[in-house]
């Protein structure tokens, strides 16, 4: 399965609680936290509603 490295660049002060708890979701709490994922659609999802808090790299196995 591919897998996807979702990096945090933005804060989440002052954020929608349902952004924040997106961001806690993917495991993620502080700028220039990264984490990798498998590529799904739930995860997928999860990053499209904080694209503007996060940078995704897509990484070869």
């Amino acid at each position: 399965m591919a897998k996807i490295k979702v990096i945090q660049t933005r804060s989440v002060i002052d954020r929608p609680k349902n952004q924040k708890a997106t961001i806690e979701a993917l495991g993620l709490g502080r700028p220039n936290w990264e984490i990798i994922h498998n590529d799904t659609p739930q995860i997928r999802g999860m990053i499209r509603k904080v694209v503007h808090l996060v940078k995704v790299e897509d990484l070869k196995d």
